[in-house]
């Protein structure tokens, strides 16, 4: 698809964490950006409105009637949402999300060729990619980039249209709409190097099991061009098995002595983390960054390795990893309470996210007591992982459930609540309670009066973030 009829892009469900970055790349390269979502808040607001993008609020066929291009996200019914249908009835392009990311990054509607970095897999992708970009814009190779989720401290915004050659983005395995385009919006993608941060269940929505989900990984592994690289996380069963299965050129790295690039130690502080790397029995050296969590020192091998593999020296990347301060909601501190208290917010939402998170919290506050409020995320999800979500705080003082946030996607299930989750909790001895609704946890929490050695922390992929907002409010 190339530009040369298309001045105008109109994004529906523009406030999405997939589709902001998308509108910010072509409002920098020089197209008329507008949009439409609904009034709730959203974490990409802020950038959206230093991008000068401000969206229709609500959907409507008046919305498309002068654009040349429509992108469509799965929320909002798909292709099935009114805007996007009255596009097809005017004979306007439309695209997913998913190919509009794979036509961005191949760079034909800019009128330039990128390289393609891309970052896959069931856990880490938004930590690495972020990572990875950083690392490239600190060592001037000002890269374009589309990161999901909000503002990213390194970086600034979550997207970028750079004049360098590199384009990183993060690879979704979800599928492009999953009524009327069930593939898996990584497969529009044209990568050069492809980083696979780990393979495990998740999405039991449209992923029968895990195996569902490494095939679809293998399938967009085997996109890498006989030049490029896979980068694959070699610790674990699921992963070593992927591994096996892929059988062009491949760089493994984790903690496990068998892989090419080995975390040797991790040391963690509140403030920073220090890591040991070798590679072959040469010792790389120490490394840094400024967050905390084994698996954070693991995304960062990743992202080392793709600066080794783009031809940058060591002490060029350790420089550009030491500039990375984290991204929107993975392990963001918001602030204290008024106790003194510390309130930090976190996207995870799947069991094992939750329990890696928890013990990364645990390492690096050890005197603290932490106090988590989980929301879950999905009825399907919830139900399929039940058993694994009820044995996934072992390293929480107080777990404080709120009820299921549902996807734009799903409906909501009257005979299934996560009080159900609450009941089962307990059993592995934990002091849990359900809350029916924010305000309620919110209430609770206030009146607690938890002391200064105290640590709350939010997780969930839905509005759980407001917990902690309102929090340092009251």
């Amino acid at each position: 698809m190339k530009n040369k009829n298309i001045k105008k892009i109109h994004f529906v469900g523009i406030k999405g964490v997939g589709m902001t970055p998308l509108a910010i790349i072509a409002k920098e390269a020089g197209f008329i950006v507008t949009g439409s979502d609904v009034a709730e808040p959203f974490i990409t607001d802020t950038e959206l409105t230093k991008s000068g993008i401000n969206p229709f609020i609500g959907f409507s066929k008046e919305n498309v009637r002068d654009v040349d291009l429509v992108i469509a996200t799965g929320a909002h019914g798909g292709t099935e949402n009114i805007e996007v249908k009255e596009a097809v009835n005017s004979n306007i392009s439309v695209l997913t999300q998913g190919d509009a990311l794979g036509i961005f990054q191949d760079g034909e509607i800019f009128g330039k060729k990128y390289k393609g970095i891309c970052i896959a897999g069931s856990h880490g992708k938004t930590t690495t990619t972020a990572i990875i970009a950083t690392i490239l814009k600190e060592n001037n190779l000002n890269p374009s980039y589309a990161i999901g989720t909000g503002e990213i401290p390194s970086l600034g915004l979550s997207g970028h249209f750079g004049q360098g050659k590199y384009f990183v983005a993060e690879a979704d395995e979800y599928f492009a709409d999953v009524v009327n385009n069930k593939t898996p919006k990584f497969l529009f993608l044209n990568p050069f190097i492809v980083v696979i941060t780990n393979v495990d269940y998740d999405h039991p929505d449209i992923y029968e099991s895990v195996g569902e989900i490494s095939d679809a990984l293998l399938e967009f592994a085997k996109k890498i061009p006989p030049d490029g690289v896979l980068i694959v996380n070699g610790d674990g069963e699921e992963n070593r098995k992927f591994i096996a299965s892929f059988n062009g050129r491949k760089i493994t790295y984790g903690f496990s002595p068998n892989n090419d690039y080995i975390l040797e130690r991790v040391n963690s502080s509140p403030e920073k983390m220090f890591f040991w790397i070798k590679s072959k029995e040469t010792i790389l050296g120490e490394f840094s960054m400024q967050i905390f969590g084994e698996q954070n020192a693991q995304n960062a091998l990743a992202a080392i390795i793709v600066g080794l593999e783009i031809g940058l020296p060591i002490e060029k990347i350790k420089k550009g990893l030491s500039k990375f301060k984290g991204t929107k909601r993975r392990s963001e501190f918001i602030g204290n309470l008024e106790s003194g208290g510390l309130v930090y917010d976190d996207y995870a939402h799947h069991p094992k996210e939750i329990k890696e998170t928890l013990s990364a919290f645990k390492k690096s506050f050890p005197k603290f007591r932490i106090i988590t409020i989980f929301q879950p995320h999905m009825y399907s999800r919830t139900k399929k992982l039940f058993n694994d979500f009820s044995n996934s705080f072992p390293d929480s003082d107080e777990v404080l459930i709120t009820e299921i946030f549902p996807s734009f996607r799903e409906k909501k299930d009257p005979d299934f609540s996560s009080s159900l989750l609450v009941q089962e909790i307990k059993k592995f001895g934990k002091n849990a309670i359900y809350f029916p609704a924010l305000s309620d946890v919110v209430k609770y929490v206030t009146s607690q009066k938890y002391g200064k050695n105290t640590l709350v922390i939010t997780m969930g992929a839905g509005d759980i973030y407001k917990v902690g907002e309102k929090l340092l409010d009251g």
